[in-house]
């Protein structure tokens, strides 16, 4: 368990401080571009990183394959050492603003895209958990692998898209279809009783997360200061870390009493209920959020600096 704790502490590092690294280094008009382009490392890992242990544990045992997997990590750090950060002018007022670290959440740039990644992240957590289970209560004839692998593909082909587009037709839209992903997956798996029904959810569930994660990084770019992001990343993604981290043992509650097939109808709800949010509070009242959220209006959250998605869009 300590090392499992460790490990989640080195996940959550690595992947705050990458993504505010790679939009420091990032041209502010291919923002959102090379958010996309650099976060499709993430499915292609997941999907040869468990055939690749897979291989090695049947092949030669755990600890070679642990060994391997250290490895890589090795290899990792030897290419993060040869990057070179661009500096950070930091000013009086950030300083300050270091010693109201959690007060931040408070502000509405930040609350509502972490109330939306909480509720994904409950989502998220709940399909990771429970659909090897739920496929198996359901008898249907499925390499539950086939459902992650499909998950896999959907998110980086449209981590190939939605970047690049994003930086011309705004975050937000691309936000909202992340979003109608989701609730359509879960809608899916809350009446999946077929293999092609449970390929589809995995379809549009990796097609979900393939766009909103970098498009909230983006997001948060585009809403805060160089000598910030790290702190405003963390905040944000508080949500969804949260989310997966409550997902599995209140489900497995209520799965015990209601089944697996009612849990994917709750989240199925609660994907429904992030869309809403995103749609009416995303900015200061309920026409400009609506409008931001189609693609139809500015983020006014964001910082002037030249930003497709600050710029009014049609």
């Amino acid at each position: 368990m300590a090392i499992r704790a460790f490990h989640g502490i080195s996940i959550s590092a690595f992947a705050l401080a990458y993504t505010a690294l790679v939009v420091d280094l990032s041209p502010v008009e291919h923002r959102g571009e090379l958010i996309g382009y650099m976060s499709l490392v993430n499915p292609l890992g997941l999907a040869l990183g468990p055939a690749m242990g897979g291989f090695l544990q049947e092949s030669v045992g755990y600890a070679p394959m642990f060994l391997a997997a250290a490895t890589l990590g090795g290899l990792g750090w030897v290419c993060t050492a040869q990057v070179r950060e661009p500096e950070v002018i930091r000013d009086s007022l950030n300083r300050r603003e270091d010693r109201q670290f959690w007060r931040s959440l408070t502000s509405p740039r930040i609350r509502i895209p972490a109330t939306v990644l909480l509720l994904i992240g409950l989502a998220f957590g709940t399909l990771s958990t429970f659909v090897p289970l739920f496929i198996q209560e359901v008898g249907v004839n499925l390499n539950v692998g086939l459902f992650y692998t499909a998950a896999a593909i959907a998110s980086f082909v449209i981590r190939i898209i939605a970047g690049r587009a994003s930086d011309r037709y705004g975050r937000g839209l691309f936000i909202t279809f992340s979003l109608v992903f989701y609730t359509t997956a879960m809608l899916l798996l809350w009446q999946a009783n077929s293999t092609a029904t449970f390929l589809l959810a995995g379809t549009m569930q990796g097609a979900g997360a393939g766009t909103l994660i970098p498009m909230i990084a983006a997001l948060m770019a585009d809403r805060s200061h160089a000598d910030e992001r790290g702190k405003v990343f963390g905040l944000c993604m508080v949500g969804f870390d949260v989310g997966i981290a409550i997902a599995g043992p209140l489900a497995g509650a209520i799965a015990t009493q209601i089944g697996y097939k009612s849990v994917f109808g709750l989240t199925a709800g609660l994907a429904f209920l992030s869309l809403l949010v995103f749609l009416t509070l995303s900015s200061k009242n309920l026409k400009q959020s609506f409008q931001f959220a189609t693609g139809r209006g500015e983020d006014i959250y964001a910082i002037k600096q030249g930003l497709g998605s600050a710029k009014p869009l049609h």
